[in-house]
């Protein structure tokens, strides 16, 4: 598949930030409601700057890995806060390059509208691929939520700086939530759906949790 190049790949902070401005115009956050193909992306790093991106296609209704592809390279952004992405894109962008299905549903270990600039590595991937994603993160990042029930599907929204950017969501009953966020091209009840639908037995989706053992187990 290809991804559109939008923009050089930035080397400081302002630059990174103004990308973030600029693209934040074009996320959408209304599209499809189901999907054939799920891609889950993750990113392992080795040391401080070695990085293995995964991306992990699988069949949305078997939950049966359908094709995958990983990319190494070396994370040239400095960490910032809330500039996270710009470490893990490149390697990442080249991952999903090497796909030869174009998956529905982009599903990222990370944020998407929970982010500070309110466009974290969901809505980034999204808009760059036109795809649409979603961010599923495993700590709170931005915003403030109550807790949710206890049971499988409860949830509360996360609110920041007075609007809703995302849900703290249990996929498992008596287990830690997640944190749902939507990136591009989807509503956030869709987000949700597709959280829970795509968790079969663990806490995170089975997509996330595939690239994330391809990213630690490239061979």
């Amino acid at each position: 598949m290809q991804v559109k190049r939008l923009h050089p790949w930035p080397t400081g902070a302002a630059e990174a930030e103004a990308i973030q401005d600029r693209l934040r115009g074009h996320v959408e956050l209304t599209g499809p409601a189901s999907f054939t193909l799920v891609a889950g992306l993750d990113v392992h790093y080795h040391g401080d700057d070695e990085v293995t991106a995964a991306v992990v296609v699988l069949d949305a209704g078997t939950l049966e890995p359908v094709e995958q592809a990983v990319a190494h390279g070396r994370a040239a952004f400095p960490y910032v806060p809330g500039l996270f992405a710009f470490r893990e894109l490149p390697a990442l962008v080249e991952a999903l390059e090497l796909l030869t299905v174009t998956p529905g549903l982009l599903v990222c270990d990370g944020y998407g509208l929970a982010h500070p600039r309110g466009f974290g590595l969901a809505c980034h991937l999204g808009v760059l691929t036109g795809l649409p994603a979603m961010g599923v993160g495993k700590t709170p990042f931005v915003g403030t939520h109550e807790t949710p029930g206890p049971e499988r599907g409860d949830w509360t929204p996360i609110v920041h700086e007075g609007a809703t950017v995302g849900r703290a969501l249990r996929t498992q009953p008596g287990v830690k939530p997640v944190y749902v966020s939507q990136g591009h091209r989807i509503s956030l009840d869709t987000a949700t759906g597709q959280a829970l639908r795509l968790t079969s037995r663990y806490r995170l989706p089975d997509p996330i949790r595939h690239a994330d053992h391809l990213a630690r187990h490239p061979t």
